[in-house]
């Protein structure tokens, strides 16, 4: 009886320990997910349609139901290249953590006009190539959140 009492609460030890090192896994997933929804979108468009983009994307990602966000990057290239980014050397993000790298993307900036309500908000874009960084996580390290 005693054993199988004791066998009992390893067993329960070992499932909430094995539950545990799961969370990191399913939450930088979801992180994952997140970065994918509000950066990435591989067809992008540029040029006089640039503003327009931005007001569509922002909106059409849901960026803009309860506030609108003030600034946010569209990256237009395919995943496997944002993804070969977390393989760069690590270099600090704005709050000190060591999980960043950074490689070179085309990108739309969208930046809200100001006096926008939410729903209804406005961006001014600005389309170029540039040099992001992104914090990247996981094994396989993937991206998880825009730094810069």
């Amino acid at each position: 009886m005693f054993w199988q009492g004791t066998y009992s609460l390893l067993l329960l030890a070992l499932l909430a320990l094995l539950g545990q090192a799961l969370l990191p896994v399913a939450g930088q997933k979801a992180m994952y997910q997140r970065f994918l929804r509000q950066h990435v979108d591989p067809q992008g468009e540029s040029g006089s349609n640039a503003a327009v983009y931005c007001n569509r994307m922002m909106q059409a990602r849901k960026m803009t139901a309860q506030r609108c966000k003030a600034f946010n990057t569209f990256i237009h290239e395919p995943i496997y290249l944002i993804n070969s980014i977390c393989s760069t050397d690590s270099i600090s993000c704005k709050n000190g953590r060591m999980n960043c790298h950074e490689g070179v993307v085309r990108v739309t900036d969208c930046k809200e006009t100001g006096g926008s309500r939410p729903g209804n908000c406005r961006y001014r874009a600005q389309v170029s190539t540039r040099r992001v960084v992104i914090a990247c996580e996981g094994d396989p390290k993937v991206p998880v959140h825009f730094d810069r």
